[in-house]
């Protein structure tokens, strides 16, 4: 009996042991998303993006986060902080050109995006505090943390801090790396 105890016992540990060294997934089933690996991709994606297409700047931004600014006119304003409201219109495009979304009515009928449910009204959105997350996808955040209001940019976003994976816009692929032209219009 002890015998079988220590058997069973044994399997038990060597059990725990091998699920212990398994990767770790996701609680909610199916693989975790791979921040570190999407974000070297999409540098490599907006290097070769930068290289290839001409765009007018007074200077480049590149942001630790992985965001890209490149600043087309300076603004005399302040630079936005956290819990700030800022205040833009955008364009959203993939790095093919593709408009995917924009705040200016003209822009989505021109885009063949334009939708009679929505409002094409200046967006505005709050720069999170520490330890939180914002109304405005991760890159809006980086970017506009580095841009004086009044402004006009193009800021490139690395998918993790985009859309990441999602599937959810049929204009938007998982993984995209984004552009958005945005005219920084101010802040509170």
């Amino acid at each position: 009996m002890i015998r079988m105890m220590n058997k069973y016992s044994l399997i038990f540990v060597l059990t725990l042991l091998v699920l212990a060294s398994c990767d770790q997934q996701n609680p909610f089933g199916g693989p975790t998303y791979d921040f570190d690996g999407n974000l070297a991709a999409d540098r490599v994606k907006i290097d070769e993006y930068l290289l290839s297409t001409p765009i007018d700047s007074l200077y480049r931004i590149h942001d630790p986060s992985g965001v890209v600014i490149i600043v087309q006119e300076e603004g005399e304003g302040s630079r936005p902080g956290s819990n700030s409201v800022v205040y833009t219109n955008y364009i959203g495009s993939l790095l093919d050109g593709s408009v995917f979304d924009t705040s200016i009515e003209d822009v989505a009928r021109a885009n063949d995006i334009f939708d009679d449910n929505r409002s094409y009204t200046v967006f505005l959105f709050t720069i999170p505090g520490p330890n939180s997350t914002g109304s405005a996808i991760p890159g809006f955040n980086f970017g506009f943390r580095r841009l004086r209001s009044g402004s006009k940019a193009v800021l490139l976003i690395p998918s993790p801090l985009g859309y990441r994976d999602s599937d959810t816009n049929e204009r938007i692929p998982p993984n995209s790396v984004l552009r958005f032209d945005v005219d920084f219009l101010g802040l509170d």
